[in-house]
C-alpha cells in the first residue's frame, strides 16, 4: 500500500507491505460546496432556531464577531463576507463591527496571518483584534464553580456572534458554538477550571451530553449571551461542506448531527500500529495542537501499541506550561499523577500525552529542534519511514498497521469483541 500523508504543507510518502497493512481510515469524502459563500449565505437564510441575523440585530448595536486563531482551520475570510452584508442590509456600518481572534492560551498573531485568516478586504474595512488573556472582567460563576472572566472589549458588545469551523474534539466533545467563547475569548483562570473537568472520563470525544467540559462552557456562553454563530464543517482538503448558521445550541447539535455521518468511523480491530498525521497545517502547527491526533489515534491502537505521528511542528511545542512539562524532569508516571492534584493549564495536555504513551508507545516524526527531540520523553524520527520501520522491528514482522490521514478530525468508533 502506498500513500501520502499531509505534513505542514507538504505531503509524506508512505509505503505498507500487504501482509502488515490493515486499512486506512478516511473520513466519508464528501466535496466541498461550488460556492462557499453561497453556502454561508444559505445559512443566513435558513438559520436553525432562530430569526434571521439582520432580524435580531439593531441599527445602532456595536457588533463583535469571535473569530479563531491561526491554529485553526475555520474559513473566516469565507463566513465573514456574508454576514457583514447582512449586517450592513441591517442598518449596522463597518464602524460599530469589530472582530476579535480567540486565542486562548495561543500567542499573539502577526497582521499578516490576521490579514489571512480574514481577507485583505476584510481587514481593511473591520477593525480586528487578539483576545488579550489579561485584559478580562468577571462576570460570574458557573453551577460547576467555574469563574468567568471574559476579554474586555467582547463585553462591549452589544451583540455578539461566534464564528468558527465544527469538528470532533478530544475532550470537550466537539469544536464550534459556545467554544469560540470560552476559552476562545476568556480569561486564564477560567480556561483553567474548565479544564480541569477534562479529567472527567465524561470528557472525551463525539460526547456532547453529559460533557462537563461542553456543558460547562456552553453555560458560560448562556450567561455571557452569544446572540448568534455561524460554523463551517470542512471536509479532509478543508473544503467547506456544510455551513450551519443560528441559536447556538441548537444549530451546533445539527453541525453535530452531520459531522458523525462523516467522521466518526467504525473499526473492527484495533492495530499493532497505528501511522497518523493531524491533517496538515495549520493542524500540525505545534506539538500542542499535533497531540490532537494522537488522542484519536489512541482509540485504534492495542494496549502496549505504537503510534507513529507526523506533525511538522513548524512553531515548536506550542504553549509555554505544556513545553516547560515535556522538557522537565517528571517521568510520564508523575506527569499523568501530578496533574491530579496539581491542574496546571498547558501541562494538563502533557499530561494526557503521557497517559497515551504509557498505554501505546509514541513515535514523532517531526521539524523540531534536535535539542528539543533529544529531551522528549517520546521517541523522535526525522523521516516517517525510519518511524515506521523502527516500530516493526519493536512489534514484529506480522504487525497489523492502520492509516489515519486525518487525526485530528477522525473518530474510530470500536466496540471491541
Amino acid at each position: 500500500m502506498e500513500t501520502l500523508l499531509k505534513y505542514g504543507k507538504k505531503k509524506l510518502h508512505l509505503e505498507i507491505a500487504d501482509q502488515n497493512y490493515l486499512g486506512t481510515l478516511n473520513p466519508v469524502e464528501v466535496e466541498g460546496v461550488a460556492n462557499p459563500l453561497a453556502e454561508v449565505q444559505r445559512a443566513l437564510d435558513e438559520p436553525i432556531g432562530s430569526e434571521r441575523l439582520r432580524k435580531l440585530v439593531n441599527a445602532e448595536d456595536q457588533v463583535v464577531i469571535l473569530a479563531s486563531d491561526i491554529t485553526r482551520p475555520a474559513p473566516s475570510h469565507i463566513l465573514l463576507p456574508p454576514i457583514i452584508e447582512e449586517l450592513n442590509e441591517a442598518g449596522v456600518n463597518d464602524e460599530q463591527i469589530k472582530v476579535i481572534f480567540g486565542l486562548g492560551v495561543h500567542r499573539k498573531q502577526t497582521e499578516e496571518e490576521q490579514k489571512k485568516l480574514v481577507g485583505a478586504d476584510i481587514y481593511e474595512r473591520i477593525e480586528c483584534i487578539d483576545h488579550d488573556i489579561d485584559d478580562c472582567v468577571d462576570v460570574g460563576v458557573t453551577e460547576r464553580g467555574t469563574e468567568i472572566a471574559i476579554f474586555s472589549k467582547v463585553l462591549e458588545a452589544d451583540f455578539l456572534i461566534a464564528t468558527g469551523n465544527l469538528e470532533f474534539h478530544y475532550y470537550a466533545g466537539f469544536s464550534g458554538g459556545a467554544k469560540a467563547l470560552a476559552p476562545g475569548v476568556a480569561s486564564r483562570k477560567t480556561i483553567k477550571r474548565n479544564h480541569q473537568h477534562s479529567l472527567n472520563p465524561q470528557a472525551k470525544a463525539g460526547l456532547t451530553s453529559g460533557n462537563p467540559i461542553r456543558e460547562d462552557l456552553e453555560e458560560i456562553g448562556d450567561m455571557v449571551g452569544i446572540d448568534f454563530m455561524v460554523n463551517a464543517i470542512l471536509n479532509s482538503r478543508k473544503e467547506a461542506v456544510k455551513v450551519v448558521a443560528g441559536e447556538i445550541t441548537k444549530a451546533h447539535r445539527q453541525g453535530v448531527d452531520y459531522i458523525n455521518d462523516i467522521f466518526r468511523l467504525q473499526i473492527d480491530e484495533l492495530a499493532d500500529i497505528v501511522v497518523v498525521s493531524p491533517g496538515g497545517a495549520p493542524k500540525d502547527i505545534d506539538l500542542y495542537q499535533t497531540h490532537k491526533a494522537m488522542e484519536n489515534a489512541s482509540l485504534a491502537v492495542k494496549e502496549g501499541g505504537i503510534i507513529v505521528v507526523a506533525g511538522e511542528c513548524e512553531d515548536g511545542l506550542g504553549e509555554d506550561e505544556f513545553g516547560e512539562a515535556l522538557l522537565g524532569d517528571l517521568s510520564p508516571a508523575e506527569l499523568v499523577n501530578d496533574i491530579k492534584c496539581n491542574f496546571v493549564l498547558g501541562r494538563h495536555k502533557a499530561a494526557r500525552m503521557a497517559n497515551i504513551h504509557l498505554h501505546s508507545e509514541i513515535y514523532l516524526v517531526s521539524e523540531l529542534a534536535e535539542k528539543i527531540k533529544e529531551s522528549l520523553f517520546i521517541k523522535t524520527f526525522d523521516e516517517l519511514d525510519k518511524a515506521l520501520d523502527r516500530a516493526l522491528e519493536v512489534k514484529g514482522a506480522q504487525a497489523k498497521i492502520l492509516v489515519i490521514p486525518y487525526g485530528n478530525s477522525t473518530l474510530p468508533n470500536y466496540k471491541g469483541d
